[in-house]
């Protein structure tokens, strides 16, 4: 059974051409896409492809702006703005691509508490400290300000707040941009080991090589549109178990694989691993 659903959702931007008519703007078209409880899928896309919009529709923190097409379901149950709040940090929580979704005006502890509280635990030392230790981090980051930290311990402090009550779904935005390659995969261990917890877990990332050893299917968004499911198992070799051919050259053109992009056919927007970023400690 799956535990969150998108059924021909499509989601795109309002906007006025003259003072009487507006028209839509689409960003995303037609998406349907199951993740069941156990399993992690990638979602990999090029900037812009919209799949931070995608992630933030299951929460409701979208725009005023944006209108809506199709379903999105939870356990079966389609999600609307009174059961979103309902389930924010509780049933499912959000991992933010930015860290700047942080309070600066409150330390670490307390946000970290707010997340454990809204979740129903009880908001103690030790539960506080247990999990920051997942992530790598000392309990002195209770007592510190988000200015106060770098920007891959904020990144790892995010993941703490929305790990802490280990939510039934967890949705992952870029979780290991500008992370060191250590710490970037003890994230993605303790994703994993989410799932394995029988979570399910929605993992948004530019960097495909770096997520196949932890997810189970990779979701690929191209114009709009998702284009191509994979098992993450069909990822090897020349890649010829892969069902579409966007897959195959973006599996082939990875600088692990040596850029061995086949000729044909073509692809509109191809999607590369990305400059790296300074890595934080």
């Amino acid at each position: 059974m799956s535990l969150l659903t998108f059924e021909n959702f499509s989601l795109g931007f309002q906007r006025y051409d003259s003072p009487l008519k507006r028209s839509i703007k689409p960003v995303l078209e037609e998406i349907s896409l199951s993740i069941a409880p156990g399993e992690i899928v990638a979602m990999i896309g090029a900037s812009g492809a919209g799949k931070s919009l995608l992630a933030h529709a299951v929460f409701g923190i979208l725009p005023p702006n944006i209108a809506l097409n199709g379903r999105i379901s939870f356990a079966g149950e389609a999600l609307s703005a009174s059961n979103q709040e309902r389930h924010r940090g509780r049933s499912f929580s959000l991992v933010p691509q930015s860290i700047s979704s942080l309070d600066p005006l409150a330390r670490c502890g307390q946000q970290l508490k707010w997340a454990a509280r809204r979740a129903g635990l009880k908001a103690n030392a030790q539960t506080l400290s247990t999990t920051l230790a997942k992530y790598g981090l000392g309990k002195e980051v209770l007592r510190l300000y988000p200015h106060q930290l770098s920007g891959g311990m904020a990144r790892r402090l995010m993941l703490a707040i929305a790990t802490i009550g280990e939510p039934d779904l967890v949705v992952a935005d870029e979780p290991t941009s500008g992370l060191d390659a250590e710490t970037a995969t003890t994230v993605l261990r303790e994703l994993r080991a989410l799932a394995d917890k029988g979570k399910a877990v929605l993992l948004i990332t530019h960097n495909l090589a770096e997520s196949l050893p932890f997810a189970d299917q990779v979701a690929i968004l191209s114009g709009g549109r998702l284009v191509s499911l994979e098992a993450t198992s069909a990822f090897s070799e020349n890649g010829d178990r892969l069902n579409s051919a966007y897959a195959q050259n973006l599996w082939r053109s990875l600088p692990q694989r040596d850029f061995n992009l086949s000729p044909a056919p073509q692809i509109p927007d191809p999607i590369l691993e990305p400059v790296q970023e300074p890595a934080y400690a």
